[in-house]
């Protein structure tokens, strides 16, 4: 039998980067692209965030729980970019990566390395975004922000590896 600590790191598949957003302007609309450029200065090329040090260069959210929100606020479906947050990933459970790192991308390159931060919690604007209740909704499925640890380049379909 393992113990506790064994089991948080075992993971059972990768993850993959489902969407990709940014945003050139704080407040702004957020654009969707299909492949976005990482650094270790300043985050992703063209967001609001780029540039500026810390421990919140990138925000990710689970694929899996956009339906959960939508259906919290009466929705069939969610399009993320309403949640303003820059990465979707489907297939591994975000919430467990405290104090992880993420390889996204081709391994043989070394794709680019996240240090996860911490918990990414809604804001006011969730209210706005979704509705009465959207803030609500929202809590618990927020997402993460990571700090980027080795850059390159982030694209829809990637697989997302946790390290050890």
């Amino acid at each position: 039998m393992q113990n506790i600590k064994d089991l948080f790191e075992v993971f059972p598949r990768a993850g993959r980067v489902e969407w990709i957003g940014i945003r050139p302007e704080r407040r702004g609309e957020v654009s969707v692209v299909e492949s976005v450029e990482v650094s270790t200065k300043g985050g992703l090329a063209g967001d609001h965030y780029s540039g500026q040090s810390g421990n919140r260069h990138v925000t990710l959210i689970q694929a899996e729980h956009l339906p959960v929100v939508a259906a919290l606020t009466g929705r069939d479906a969610l399009d993320p970019a309403l949640l303003r947050r820059n990465l979707v990933i489907s297939g591994i459970n975000l919430l467990a990566l405290k104090d992880h790192r993420l390889q996204i991308g081709d391994p043989a390159s070394g794709g680019v390395v996240l240090q996860i931060t911490g918990q990414c919690h809604p804001c006011s604007k969730m209210e706005t975004a979704l509705g009465p209740g959207g803030y609500n909704a929202m809590r618990g499925h927020g997402g993460l922000t990571a700090k980027v640890i080795q850059g390159g380049t982030i694209g829809a379909g990637d697989p997302v590896v946790v390290l050890h």
